[in-house]
């Protein structure tokens, strides 16, 4: 009995499995077909960017050189493939620099540079495997273009320089296209550069309780300290900030020495300009107590995106400036040990010094 009931049993899963697989029924969990077919997706697709240069970095009047590469499991037809070269000045004001009737000026126009478009190839088929499509357009602007001069990349707080370039395989109304983006780096034009100059300038400064505007710790006003020494004021993005620093005296023991690259933003917003500073980096050159009339070096590096040349256009700037804070031991600087080396402390004493960046 137990044998004819088991036989049955697997008889009639045999016929329902069979009919369940013919009626393809929606609500089955055991149906072997998908119940949906997206149109739209290509199976295992793969498209990406590559430029000739590996450091990605172009002036205008140069010829960008690639290839479109793209991987397919099957065979696809396209209408057309494009590329796209665009360069945008974005402008951003963040939240809490402005008041309430500032902040609906809080997201300003995007500034166009470049926009520039190429068809690579017309409509055709691309089979699977690994296919590369070379393409190649020269920088400059358009004839429609309101801006000739390309700025620098630059990515900032609230000022962001871009430039893109977008690769499209169009496929039609009824198939998703395949896109992919790749930023690539301007400078500036050769004859644009400026030339080293032979004398570097650097700026002497002194750091005394005289010189500072914020409250310090009554032993810093009975002890005197003095630090002086000089730094550049012209860099080119090429080379280090240099210059020197001496303790000349403190009665207070030193805790460190600190040098902080600060970017200074500004965008019109409205009637007026707002204003935000960051800072890029911060460089320590002293870790303790320094011995008094000791010369220390001052090398800093610039880093790369994050600092262009000095600019001003009209509805938008970018300056920088360069702050050097002495950090003094005490007992209330233990209370705060991740404090910000901007906001003037009452154990710290700082200087803070413009610096014009260009390129050579």
């Amino acid at each position: 009995k137990s044998l004819a009931s088991c036989k049955w049993r697997i008889l009639f899963y045999i016929w329902w499995g069979f009919k369940i697989r013919r009626l393809r029924s929606p609500i089955s969990l055991l149906a072997p077909f998908p119940l949906f077919h997206e149109p739209n997706a290509t199976p295992m697709s793969k498209i990406e960017l590559m430029l000739s240069r590996p450091s990605r970095v172009y002036r205008r009047g140069e010829t960008i050189e690639g290839k479109i590469v793209t991987v397919l499991t099957s065979p696809i037809s396209y209408q057309n493939i494009v590329i796209t070269a665009t360069g945008t000045v974005n402008l951003q004001i963040r939240a809490g620099l402005t008041g309430m009737i500032d902040s609906l000026y809080g997201v300003v126009k995007p500034i166009r540079i470049l926009k520039k478009s190429l068809q690579v190839a017309s409509a055709g088929k691309l089979g699977p495997g690994k296919i590369e499509t070379p393409f190649s357009f020269t920088l400059s602007p358009q004839e429609n273009d309101t801006i000739a001069t390309f700025y620098e990349t630059f990515h900032g707080g609230n000022i962001s320089i871009q430039y893109l370039i977008t690769a499209d395989v169009m496929r039609g109304y009824l198939h998703k296209s395949l896109s992919t983006v790749l930023e690539f780096i301007v400078e500036n034009d050769r004859a644009n550069l400026i030339t080293s100059p032979q004398l570097l300038e650097f700026v002497s400064f002194y750091i005394t309780q005289d010189t500072q505007k914020h409250q310090l710790l009554p032993e810093l006003l009975t002890g005197c300290f003095r630090v002086t020494g000089k730094i550049l004021t012209q860099c080119s993005l090429k080379d280090p900030i240099t210059g020197d620093l001496t303790v000349e005296a403190s009665a207070v023991p030193i805790d460190s020495v600190d040098i902080q690259l600060i970017c200074v933003e500004s965008i019109l917003a409205g009637e007026r300009f707002i204003t935000d500073t960051s800072v890029i980096q911060t460089t320590q050159i002293a870790d303790g107590d320094i011995c008094r009339s000791l010369t220390l070096p001052i090398y800093v590096v610039l880093p790369r995106l994050l600092v262009c040349p000095t600019l001003f256009a009209g509805s938008f700037s970018i300056e920088f400036h360069v702050s050097i804070t002495v950090s003094f031991q005490s007992q209330l600087s233990k209370l705060y040990p991740k404090s910000d080396l901007r906001t003037p402390r009452p154990w710290m004493a700082m200087v803070t010094i413009p610096l014009k960046v260009y390129r050579t």
